[in-house]
């Protein structure tokens, strides 16, 4: 019987410690569903930078110094209790937490901030206090969309940068090899050819360009005709297209996470809902079993032989004799 109690008891405390957490994230959850709380966070986070660009004027900070100082740790345990908030509103279900890369850019934003030696640097603590500036964009879906296409195309960018590259480093040969001697400002050597030619990508004195190379060479008006068909049409194109790509896929991943965080017991679909019925299902069954077993383990056990089944009329039949 006590082998049973403590079988028992594993579950059961299993149970109430889920739907104590539950219970946990369901009230957090309330708080940072709400559309106040969203923009209070913001607000805050606008205010933040407000204050940051007071303190680069020297006789604001001279007069506000006290003032200011409370302003920053007002902020920080506003901030602190944010994270806080958000976290226990994932208190059953801690690693959608983890998997979120805005929770986990605002939990190092505010940890940071408590190291010392992070407290010690007042470059790094002003550095750190200006990336709580980037927070606003969890609260505009907009700006959001944009930092996640900027990110999604740094794969393409790279890519661009190094075909980039390398046309910058032929160019910039063949045009040291012709101009050097008629044009040594511009094309003297390797590194002076490079920023000429980086310049001229945007188009920038291209007119004045064209009329030196014209002066050594007619033959000039090829290079530098190819050289902008190639790198301010060709590859900003390239460029443009990678980015608009990465726009369209953020904006197709926004749309698949829009909408407000619901209980794990009212998402519809998907591999957390489909999970957090599962562990639903299984809270169920060990309370049913635990009920199964307390009532077992009242009840008196029959003598051996005198089992038996219960016929369609309701009266007992031996459990050795044939049912009619």
């Amino acid at each position: 019987m006590n082998r049973m109690t403590t079988a028992t008891a594993t579950p059961r405390d299993g149970t109430e410690r889920l739907s104590a957490a539950q219970a946990v994230a369901a009230r957090c959850r309330a708080v940072t569903d709400a559309r106040w709380f969203a923009v209070g966070v913001l607000v805050l986070v606008l205010a933040n930078a407000v204050v940051l660009g007071v303190e680069t004027y020297a006789g604001v900070v001279h007069h506000w110094h006290d003032e200011l100082k409370t302003a920053e740790r007002g902020f920080l345990a506003v901030f602190t209790v944010e994270i806080l908030l958000r976290a226990g509103a994932h208190a059953d279900r801690p690693r959608d937490f983890l998997r979120d890369p805005w929770n986990l850019f605002d939990l190092a934003v505010v940890l940071c901030a408590f190291l010392p030696v992070v407290r010690e640097n007042a470059t790094v603590l002003r550095l750190l206090r200006l990336a709580r500036v980037l927070r606003a964009a969890r609260f505009l879906p907009q700006l959001r969309v944009v930092l996640v296409a900027v990110a999604r195309s740094v794969p393409g960018t790279v890519s661009f940068l190094l075909v980039g590259a390398l046309l910058l480093y032929v160019y910039a040969m063949v045009g040291w090899v012709f101009f050097a001697d008629g044009d040594p400002e511009h094309y003297g050597s390797l590194g002076r050819a490079v920023l000429t030619l980086f310049l001229l990508m945007t188009l920038d004195g291209l007119g004045d360009a064209v009329r030196a190379g014209l002066e050594i060479s007619r033959w000039s008006i090829v290079y530098y005709a190819s050289y902008v068909l190639l790198a301010s049409f060709v590859l900003v194109n390239v460029l443009i297209g990678v980015v608009l790509t990465s726009l369209d896929e953020a904006r197709d991943m926004e749309r698949g996470q829009s909408g407000p965080v619901r209980p794990p017991a009212a998402e519809d679909g998907g591999e957390d809902g489909h999970a957090q019925r599962v562990r639903d299902r299984i809270a169920k069954a060990r309370a049913a079993l635990d009920e199964l077993e307390e009532s077992l383990g009242h009840r008196p056990v029959p003598p051996r032989g005198e089992t038996g089944e219960t016929g369609e009329t309701g009266e007992r039949v031996p459990s050795g004799s044939a049912r009619v």
